[in-house]
């Protein structure tokens, strides 16, 4: 059975950057899976079902590399899918678990938007200036419900080049009627010297507390760690990578040169090289704390997210590393 056009659309407006931010990444990729199952006009075999979704988990994977939030929601719904299969269910029982499963990681994602948002305001005091990098729905939580709760705030937005998601941001801002400035991100060391708090969102937490997130973010801790400046992370915890403790690297995504210069400086400049990577890695030192639905916890303390949530599946991975070893001459 061919793909859906409503799910090449999504896959395509993530790959395109048209849906940004990864948590509305993985939210997306859920609803790709859930329309897919309902759009399913196969065979009425479950294991003919099982193939089809599998391959759609592969194409909406293969969008963004970087983003541990879009094969973590892929997963989160096919696991369930497989698991009905295990248990024996037949095809309609299999594409109704699909579809639930869908359903509930969207559902859970945008409470834990919400829990983050109401964790994290008790950080933001009274009369703070909060600098905020990128377009994170998580981070932006949080300084509402700050507002809300009527702390009197003032937020710094960098413009986020190439793509400018910082704009986004800045109009968001304004109408939760936050007074803010946008700044281009050189002039964040400049202005460091006036914030009293750093809130970031994630792309992907990694096993040892490092994050990986829109590219500035590491200038910006830095600047924040010599200016004395706390740093916060605000990360969903299916933003956390299993993989990293299996040893995998995250890949950091790298986009067209086309998002920095323009055809005609392309054609003009001969031999001209541009490089224009989408996300880079702040090491946990320079992280006071990540929060999480489930809390606050300091950086270094990311394995013990990844322990609760992705305990079996770590579990399965070293036991396959151990089997491959044991093949090893």
């Amino acid at each position: 059975m061919k793909i859906p056009t409503q799910v090449l659309d999504i896959a395509n407006d993530i790959r395109d950057m048209k849906i940004r931010g990864a948590g509305r990444i993985a939210r997306s990729a859920a609803n790709a899976l859930k329309i897919a199952a309902e759009l399913y006009e196969g065979s009425e075999k479950a294991e003919e079902f099982v193939n089809y979704m599998e391959r759609i988990g592969s194409l909406l994977k293969s969008t963004r590399p970087t983003a541990v939030s879009l094969p973590n929601a892929v997963s989160y719904v096919l696991s369930r899918m497989r698991s009905c299969v295990e248990r024996g269910g037949d095809f309609m029982e299999v594409k109704a678990s699909t579809i639930k499963a869908a359903r509930e990681f969207i559902e859970s994602s945008i409470n834990a938007v919400k829990l983050i948002g109401l964790i994290g305001s008790r950080i933001l005091r009274n009369g703070d200036v909060v600098l905020t990098h990128c377009n994170s729905s998580a981070a932006l939580s949080v300084l509402k419900h700050a507002k809300v709760q009527g702390k009197n705030i003032r937020v710094i937005a960098t413009e986020t080049r190439p793509r400018f998601q910082g704009y986004i941001t800045y109009k968001a801002l304004l109408n939760m009627g936050i007074k803010a400035t946008l700044i281009p991100d050189s002039a964040v060391r400049f202005f460091m010297k006036d914030v009293d708090r750093v809130i970031v969102g994630a792309d992907t937490v990694t096993a040892n507390g490092a994050v990986v997130n829109k590219v500035g973010t590491s200038l910006i801790a830095l600047a924040a760690h010599e200016a004395r400046v706390r740093v916060f992370v605000a990360a969903e915890s299916y933003k956390f990578s299993p993989a990293t403790v299996l040893g995998e690297l995250i890949t950091i995504e790298e986009r067209s040169p086309l998002e920095v210069v323009s055809k005609e400086y392309l054609a003009s400049v001969k031999r001209v090289n541009v490089r224009n990577p989408a996300f880079d890695v702040t090491p946990p030192e320079y992280i006071d704390a990540i929060i999480t639905e489930k809390g606050v916890i300091p950086a270094k303390a990311a394995i013990l997210v990844l322990t609760e949530e992705y305990g079996r599946l770590i579990e399965e991975g070293l036991t396959k590393i151990s089997l491959d070893l044991d093949t090893l001459p």
